[in-house]
């Protein structure tokens, strides 16, 4: 057997088998469900979710679709994620949507590296599977007809609706045992690992070919385990050290910092404003930026 089999077979066992949870028994039921999120019964299985879709740009171009919840439906989804998903532990290398984690704390994982390789996830919420959720309900204790009830109310057309309050926290737990195979392909390779929601990040202190392309190739076998999918064009990228080398945006060659020519930017926005001339962005817009700076200079390893 070659290494490369043998490294595959760390990765064998199936999702089922890695949850966090194990081992829970069925002993809550849509009585009990009702009784924690202080809802009556009837509203919540007589609910229909519905949404209000629209599009935003992203950064990188294109739009994003988002699905916002219609306002009864939010409510209930915010008591699910109040009452009982936040005292919930996902994996430390899940850091997107996480209390005491940002992109910064992302970045930091990587500062310094050899080679930085950034994969990313297709279609992330969207292809995290109602039946998945369905199942980590269980596995947390829910019995089936409380299970297929939370499904109901937190997914939509077969997956987890982007723009709902609770699909951000639920694809950090669902995913914990991706994180922990991901994470575990990293540190057999001594390289750090960290995914941001749909943002893969791996980093290496040695450059291998080989181990990079191996490394990319168990990724795509695991995620389609899981029922996801990598981009395959520019969103796969790797970055040496005499290049600039970026995670969740952030360069991390020697230290977390905004791009060059962002801090270009920004300088002379500043000095347009300071002088009374005109700039492109509203005053929020402003102390947008200016807040990210100050993370910046708060959250990243000295």
């Amino acid at each position: 057997m070659g290494f490369f089999d043998s490294l595959k077979r760390l990765f064998e066992p199936k999702p089922e088998r890695q949850s966090v949870w194990r081992g829970a028994s069925d002993k809550w039921d849509v009585h009990e469900l009702a009784k924690r999120l202080n809802v009556d019964l009837d509203q919540l299985t007589n609910l229909t979710p519905t949404y209000h879709q629209f599009s935003i740009p992203k950064r990188s171009g294109g739009k994003r679709t988002i699905l916002s919840p219609q306002s009864e439906l939010k409510h209930i989804q915010r008591a699910i994620l109040r009452r009982l998903l936040t005292r919930l532990k996902s994996h430390p290398k899940a850091t997107g949507f996480e209390r005491g984690h940002s992109i910064v704390t992302n970045a930091n994982i990587h500062v310094g590296s050899t080679v930085v390789l950034r994969m990313d996830i297709k279609d992330f919420f969207t292809s995290t599977s109602s039946a998945r959720i369905r199942e980590m309900f269980r596995r947390l204790g829910w019995d089936s007809k409380a299970s297929e009830l939370l499904m109901k109310l937190c997914t939509y057309q077969g997956g987890l609706p982007q723009g709902a309050p609770t699909s951000p926290r639920l694809s950090n737990l669902v995913n914990c045992s991706l994180d922990v195979r991901l994470s575990a392909l990293a540190e057999q390779n001594g390289a750090a690992y960290s995914r941001y929601a749909d943002d893969i990040t791996f980093s290496f202190n040695a450059d291998a070919h080989a181990l990079l392309s191996m490394t990319i190739r168990l990724t795509k076998e695991i995620l389609a385990e899981y029922g996801y999918r990598l981009h395959q064009t520019r969103k796969l990228t790797i970055r040496r050290r005499h290049q600039c080398q970026k995670v969740t945006g952030l360069v991390v060659n020697d230290r977390v910092a905004l791009p060059r020519k962002t801090r270009r930017w920004l300088r002379a926005v500043q000095h347009h404003r300071q002088t009374g001339r005109s700039i492109s962005l509203t005053d929020q817009q402003l102390k947008g930026w200016f807040a990210l700076q100050n993370m910046i200079a708060t959250q990243a390893d000295k």
